[in-house]
């Protein structure tokens, strides 16, 4: 039963990194981290990422610009840009070497302690690549809170709001955080099955001396 259990926490765990590494890469690269909505035209609606901003129209659609320089970038994108990148190949390698770790695979079923250790090393990865994912989306949902409230714009002026890739982004690290959380429980179960298992070898191994000259137990 307790094997069944930590098989179920180290899927599910490796599901939810799987999960959170594949919304981290589409967050990445929406071009949906603020939105902007002008009073003046509402048909028209902008949109800026971490690599091109975007004009939506009614009758023309979607029409997206790179940006032309990365320096001259603000420095929260130009940091989110490089942590994101950072989440991304995080989440990769937590993913490869948790992969190797589970019990379900055939590979290594002797080293019981090296797969428990890429286990618990997948989980670690998994946990950093969540937090580089959260740390740029806050930073970014910040900034944007600070510039809609700054006074010293005029009314007049429109203003950044938040886009759908920060509450994507938001939950991709946390789906990445649970996941590392899931797969670090269940190393730390074998580890505990597999210190139980040596005690009771041990046990069994002093007293197979005394059952094989035919004298009594000395625990009995």
């Amino acid at each position: 039963m307790a094997l069944i259990f930590r098989i179920v926490m180290q899927s599910v765990g490796l599901l939810l990194s799987f999960l959170g590494w594949i919304l981290s890469i589409i967050t990445t690269y929406l071009p949906h981290w603020k939105n902007l909505n002008l009073d003046l035209n509402e048909m028209e609606n902008w949109t800026m990422g971490l690599w091109q901003t975007c004009v939506t129209q009614e009758e023309v659609g979607m029409q997206c610009k790179d940006f032309d320089s990365f320096l001259a970038l603000p420095a929260e994108l130009r940091v989110s840009r490089i942590l994101m990148f950072l989440s991304n190949g995080l989440g990769f390698l937590g993913l490869l070497v948790s992969g190797f770790g589970l019990d379900c695979l055939r590979i290594g079923e002797g080293q019981r302690d090296l797969k428990r250790r890429l286990l618990i090393l997948g989980g670690v990865l998994s946990w950093a690549s969540g937090i580089t994912a959260l740390v740029p989306v806050s930073w970014v949902a910040h900034k944007t809170v600070q510039e809609f409230w700054d006074e010293n714009i005029p009314d007049f002026v429109p203003r950044w709001e938040f886009g759908e890739a920060l509450f994507l982004g938001w939950f991709a690290g946390l789906s990445l955080l649970l996941g590392g959380c899931l797969l670090n429980c269940a190393a730390c179960s074998s580890h505990a099955l597999l210190a139980s298992g040596h005690y009771a070898v041990a046990q069994i191994q002093t007293q197979c001396p005394y059952l094989e000259d035919g004298t009594a137990d000395p625990q009995v």
